[in-house]
């Protein structure tokens, strides 16, 4: 059995997996699974806060994304990505230390910085 790491951000608990899935044991309203990060703790807190904003600011995953992006792009200097949806598949290459794929309730998000 693995366990998981908690994280407290603004009164939302997330559970991040070490190395296997677990079962999120928060309200589904505000639930926050992250799957993989090399992210600092600060960093992942930071994603997952923009991240609960664009979606309640947002309807379409196109501009939920971009509003995570261009958050990213402002605070943490360019550039950075995002892939928001309910299904895909991907293979990145990133910068080291950012990196971080989460759900936020049945929303996948991927967010990485490359400057290559």
């Amino acid at each position: 059995m693995t366990h998981a790491n908690e994280i407290l951000v603004e009164g939302v608990e997330i559970e991040q997996e070490r190395p296997k899935p677990q079962v999120q044991k928060c309200a589904p309203a505000k639930s926050v699974v992250v799957k993989s990060t090399d992210m600092s703790e600060d960093m992942q807190k930071e994603a997952i806060a923009v991240a609960h904003r664009a979606i309640e600011q947002f309807q379409l995953e196109k501009d939920i994304a971009s509003h995570i992006k261009v958050e990213f792009d402002r605070k943490f200097f360019p550039s950075w990505h995002c892939v928001v949806g309910r299904n895909f598949g991907s293979y990145v290459t990133h910068e080291t230390n950012h990196f971080i794929y989460f759900y936020v309730q049945h929303i996948a998000i991927m967010l990485f910085k490359t400057g290559f």
